[in-house]
């Protein structure tokens, strides 16, 4: 073959080859710009913060986060995928709901401990309710079944006797025991006590050994000085332990006394387990009827102060002597 020849087709293939080469060689791209995968939105002032990568994406962000309630004082500082980004809003402590109670309602609260707007947590009571109601029915149930002391009963330098009574569960099965005497309290009571005093001064457990011994030192020692001023007799004074009220009819019997004033503790509530009443009558006898009776009731430091009871009573006794009356007659005859 002619050298030149071969020589121009060497030159053509060459020329083809550079040229399907140069076709195939992939194009160089520019990188797209940077896009935010993720954007923080401050809610006070609407200024997003954003968090990029070097990464690229065609997408949005992948991820916003609201930080609700961010002070306006303290901007918020930009995070980066290094900080966690719960720590961009302040932990604040759990408060509870303020109580919204009517004013009507808070006015009540202000005259009366009772219960009252304590609210409920769902369909039961708030946990501090709860507990206080419990605090409060053991409190109860102690002045039920409490003692008075011996110490108490020698301050007051009063002797003791019984009722027909035994114990605790039959003195509150069985009230009709408690309003007689037993037969060697009758007996003592006639040997240590003066007959037909003008005022007999009786003391009682009751329902509520915590009245006593709360209230009946500072009531009795008030009464005594308010009799001595008034120049009235005051007989032998006893106790009487698991007494009723209408014990002081067999003893008014028993004695032949004018008045008797029976200081003895009530039935506890929920509200006070240390409430004592005082009992007045004029010369009650077996068969009295309670219209006959009156009342000093609700005496302890959240009710009638003792001091001022006791006082009270002095003047009330003077009443009754003075008119030969107690109870509905004694207001008849003094209206």
């Amino acid at each position: 073959m002619n050298d030149q020849l071969v020589s121009m087709i060497t030159q053509l293939v060459m020329e083809k080859m550079e040229k399907n080469t140069g076709n195939q060689a992939p194009e160089v791209v520019a990188p797209p710009a940077e896009q935010s995968l993720i954007k923080i939105y401050d809610t006070v002032d609407n200024r997003p913060t954003e968090i990029t990568e070097s990464q690229t994406t065609s997408q949005g962000p992948l991820i916003k986060l609201y930080q609700h309630g961010a002070p306006q004082s303290e901007p918020i500082a930009p995070a980066t995928l290094e900080q966690p980004f719960n720590t961009a809003v302040p932990i604040k402590p759990f408060q509870f709901e303020a109580e919204s109670l009517t004013e009507s309602v808070q006015a009540a609260k202000k005259h009366t401990p009772a219960r009252i707007g304590v609210g409920r947590a769902g369909t039961r009571p708030k946990t501090k309710t709860w507990l206080k109601f419990r605090l409060d029915h053991a409190a109860a149930v102690d002045a039920v079944y409490g003692e008075v002391s011996e110490e108490l009963l020698q301050k007051l330098d009063v002797f003791q006797v019984t009722t027909k009574v035994t114990d605790k569960e039959e003195y509150i099965t069985r009230p009709d025991l408690g309003r007689r005497l037993s037969e060697e309290s009758k007996a003592l009571i006639q040997q240590k006590c003066k007959q037909q005093p003008k005022v007999q001064i009786i003391i009682s457990n009751g329902l509520s050994a915590s009245a006593i011994e709360e209230n009946v030192q500072d009531v009795y020692l008030a009464l005594q000085q308010s009799l001595s001023n008034l120049n009235i007799d005051i007989g032998t004074t006893f106790y009487i332990d698991k007494g009723r009220v209408a014990l002081m009819d067999e003893i008014g019997e028993l004695l032949q006394a004018e008045v008797i004033v029976y200081l003895i503790g009530e039935r506890p509530g929920l509200v006070s387990a240390e409430s004592m009443s005082a009992y007045l009558c004029y010369k009650p006898r077996i068969g009295t009827v309670e219209a006959e009776r009156m009342v000093i009731s609700n005496i302890h430091k959240g009710g009638i102060p003792p001091l001022e009871a006791g006082a009270y009573l002095g003047t009330v006794v003077q009443k009754i002597l003075h008119y030969q009356a107690s109870g509905v007659e004694l207001v008849a005859k003094e209206g």
